[in-house]
């Protein structure tokens, strides 16, 4: 196994070591103000919306995970095969190790074997070659590319990159490449800054990917040979990430420490046009399999619903429209910042 597919191998245990779902974050701060009187009724059919030209049953979805080792292909088979019944869209974990090591294609390609016309997103990093990335969209028909940030990753990463020059890179991606590309965080959150310098730069599409959820200083900090512990605390919470995305009026995804149907809710109504779930969904593979990781996606669709309808909306388009009000330490953050 070479060193990269081992990488992949630990992130999985030591995101599986690390997991707690009762981790307290920005969405515990964040409350939505409920009527008595919704004069609503529960109605799944309210979840169904588009994603890049394709019909999806719920504005949530399978968000990065993992590709590239033995360990991985029999997770994006699994998730393959739950998207497809499910009908939900599924990110694959990064592919950027393809440039490299192209035998490990099958550990990503399999995913899209059992979910041939579902909505499928490559993920890659900004140094990716461009005709790796050309090459991997066309062998699993991507329907768009996912471009993560995680600087802060790479430095906690004993053997993480140093240089962090990727505008360029990321503009030269975007000029060759026909299908959506998403900016996406891995845990620590855009910041409003880095949002519209790309946004000027051509980039439509975002995941604010804030902290709250796994955190890959952690994960990285646990495979290092001294401390750097320090990092874990560094992020944006994915609350207040939202909301600068939401100022700078650009499209985009909430992910970042998303535990539950209610969370979901909370993103939709932040004005996130999709919600993203990894870590959640992962473990609950791995407690339960399959059919358990099934399982719950069918229930928390239940759920997201009738959360819509006690909270009074009949569309998906409405949800920004609930009330909201957030905590003082939360409160007091986005006063500072926004």
């Amino acid at each position: 196994m070479s060193i990269r597919s081992e990488r992949k191998e630990e992130h999985l245990k030591l995101a599986q070591m690390f997991f707690n779902k009762e981790k307290y974050n920005s969405f515990d701060q964040m409350h939505l103000l409920r009527p008595a009187l919704p004069e609503s009724k529960v109605d799944q059919s309210v979840l169904a919306t588009e994603m890049f030209n394709k019909s999806v049953s719920a504005p949530f979805f399978i968000n990065a995970m993992t590709g590239g080792s033995k360990q991985s292909l029999i997770v994006n088979q699994a998730l393959g095969k739950i998207a497809h019944q499910e009908k939900i869209a599924l990110a694959l974990g990064s592919a950027s190790i393809l440039a490299k090591e192209k035998d490990q294609l099958e550990s990503f390609y399999v995913a899209r074997d059992e979910d041939p016309n579902g909505v499928l997103i490559v993920n890659v990093n900004p140094e990716t070659p461009i005709n790796a990335i050309k090459q991997t969209i066309k062998e699993l028909q991507a329907d768009a590319l996912q471009i993560h940030l995680n600087t802060v990753q790479e430095i906690a990463m004993p053997e993480g990159d140093r240089n962090f020059i990727w505008l360029d890179q990321i503009k030269n991606i975007l000029d060759q490449i026909t299908i959506p590309v998403i900016i996406k965080e891995v845990g620590f959150g855009l910041d409003q800054n880095s949002i519209h310098l790309l946004k000027e730069n051509g980039i439509k599409f975002f995941d604010v990917a804030g902290s709250g959820g796994i955190n890959f200083a952690q994960i990285e900090n646990a495979r290092n040979d001294h401390d750097v512990s320090y990092l874990e605390d560094i992020g944006l919470p994915t609350v207040i990430s939202a909301l600068m995305a939401q100022k700078e009026s650009v499209n985009f995804i909430v992910s970042g420490g998303v535990r539950n149907p209610l969370d979901i809710l909370k993103g939709l109504s932040l004005g996130g046009q999709f919600v993203g779930i990894s870590n959640v969904f992962l473990q609950e593979f791995n407690k339960n399999s399959f059919e358990g990781l099934q399982t719950l996606i069918s229930n928390w669709k239940d759920e997201l619903a009738a959360l819509i309808a006690i909270y009074g909306k009949h569309d998906l388009a409405s949800l920004p429209k609930i009330k909201k009000y957030y905590d003082l330490p939360l409160k007091n953050q986005i006063d500072q910042l926004i």
